[in-house]
């Protein structure tokens, strides 16, 4: 497989944010696996309206892979102190597996040492095997409440306040 190409997203991108964001989410789905607590097999998936991703898109933080001149991935960051932390990320469920997120992950690793941050942050699930553990093989770190910064637990409070366990999230660094 050809690596995909990776670039800024457009304001042509931004449809396709939310098809890739449900494609993602459909896994853990089909794997059993609730996301929020009573959530039925028929809920519909929840997703980012497109909105909210424009002024994202339009501040230069989301960066778009494509494979087969179509996008397949996205993540979408937000500058923050000293670190550039990931909004979002996901991968179209049939381009997963073949080192599409491995690649635009690296990079917007990359991209954050070229613009000077000391470090990539997210929150994510902590006992799902994509999710934790996939950001740990790339280098990240699970940040303790005690020890984050408090922007980051504010990013885990609002994620508690949408009904997200919080024994089940974390948030991960990546100290650059």
């Amino acid at each position: 497989m050809r690596p995909p190409l990776i670039r800024l997203a457009g304001p042509q991108d931004v449809a396709h944010l939310s098809e890739i964001e449900i494609s993602a989410a459909s896994l853990f789905r089909d794997a059993g696996i609730e996301i929020f607590p009573g959530e039925a097999a028929d809920d519909p998936i929840d997703f980012t309206p497109p909105d909210i991703w424009r002024p994202i898109v339009a501040d230069g933080l989301v960066w778009v892979a494509e494979t087969g001149g179509r996008p397949a991935a996205f993540l979408a960051a937000r500058q923050e102190p000293d670190s550039l932390h990931i909004l979002e990320f996901d991968v179209r469920r049939e381009e997963q597996g073949r080192g599409v997120g491995r690649a635009l992950l690296s990079f917007a690793i990359a991209e954050a040492r070229r613009r000077g941050f000391g470090g990539l942050s997210l929150t994510t699930f902590r006992d799902v095997p994509w999710n934790a553990p996939f950001y740990a093989s790339a280098g990240f770190a699970i940040v303790e409440r005690p020890d984050a910064p408090e922007w980051l637990i504010a990013y885990l409070d609002r994620e508690t306040g949408r009904g997200l366990d919080p024994a089940r999230r974390c948030a991960m660094m990546l100290r650059l």
